[in-house]
């Protein structure tokens, strides 16, 4: 990974596990008790994103908490039907529903390590992109064009970052082990 793209990376992370650990719920997540686990998910889940996604998602961080806004909160919020839609853009459906494919892929070819629920996945997506800005939207529709014209699964580059983070050389070892 290029030393810019991790730079962000650590800086939106930083600001995530922030914002996480003071979300507010009746029963805290295993994620707030173990940050080591929130961080290494976050950083799966943004690295196969480009660097234009990622600079304007972190100016998005940025501005909401400048003024006083908890990203993390509003999408648990937004998940759990408490507030309604924090933003209708058609494109939020449109990368949904292109993950979701490719997540039911891998969970096809990888069953044993993958265990996908399109359901809670397409919310939880649904939810989080809720909180991005429509630029940043926009910059995440054009990363998965140009992931697709490629040939490229977005959520394949993930599972394989965090396959490698593990200690594994690749999904197929990890699911041969499992």
């Amino acid at each position: 990974m290029p030393k810019n793209k991790k730079k962000i990376l650590k800086k939106i992370i930083r600001i995530e596990l922030e914002m996480f650990e003071n979300v507010r719920t009746s029963q805290p997540s295993l994620c707030q008790e173990n940050p080591v686990t929130f961080k290494l998910m976050r950083e799966m889940n943004h690295s196969a994103l480009s660097y234009s996604v990622l600079k304007s998602y972190l100016e998005d961080l940025k501005t909401a908490k400048l003024i006083g806004r908890n990203l993390m909160t509003e999408k648990y919020a937004r998940m759990n039907n408490i507030i309604p839609p924090l933003k209708v853009n058609p494109l939020i459906q449109k990368i949904v529903s292109v993950e979701s494919d490719w997540m039911n892929e891998l969970s096809n070819r990888y069953p044993l390590s993958i265990n996908h629920k399109p359901e809670y996945f397409n919310r939880y997506l649904s939810c989080e992109l809720e909180t991005y800005s429509d630029r940043s939207i926009e910059l995440y529709e054009n990363n998965i064009e140009l992931a697709k014209k490629s040939g490229i699964s977005l959520a394949k580059v993930r599972f394989d970052y965090l396959i490698k983070k593990l200690g594994y050389c690749s999904l197929e070892e990890f699911e041969s082990k499992r």
